[in-house]
């Protein structure tokens, strides 16, 4: 089983995956098969982000650490479910995508600097 920073670190590189396969698709136009390429990524990918919010939420309640907060849980979450099926597409709007990842980006990296300040975890 995945420790949080595990997770968080997996979710990281999604979000890598996420922007990198967004490029690729504008500039080949390729149109995925939704079962065979969208749905299994994204099933797999959306499980993982429930256990880290849930964790996160966990953590939040327990440690309170400065800097992560339970709405920054939530938009990422929901934010995230959205722009893993988007990177897909060759069709979504580059800007708010973009900003989507950097801001998930961003939550990942707080939560693994709280984790680190909190001398690492148990997870």
């Amino acid at each position: 089983m995945l420790t949080l920073q595990e997770k968080t670190i997996q979710l990281l590189a999604v979000c890598e995956e996420c922007l990198e396969r967004h490029t690729k698709m504008r500039e080949t136009g390729h149109e995925p098969d939704f079962f065979t390429e969208v749905k299994p990524y994204a099933d797999v990918n959306h499980r993982l982000l429930e256990e880290w919010a849930d964790e996160v939420r966990e953590l939040i309640r327990n440690e309170r650490p400065k800097y992560v907060h339970i709405h920054q849980v939530e938009s990422l979450n929901d934010s995230m479910k959205q722009f893993i099926v988007q990177s897909f597409y060759s069709k979504t709007g580059k800007k708010r995508f973009i900003l989507s990842i950097n801001s998930a980006t961003y939550t990942f990296k707080t939560v693994l600097k709280a984790l680190q300040d909190e001398g690492g975890e148990d997870n």
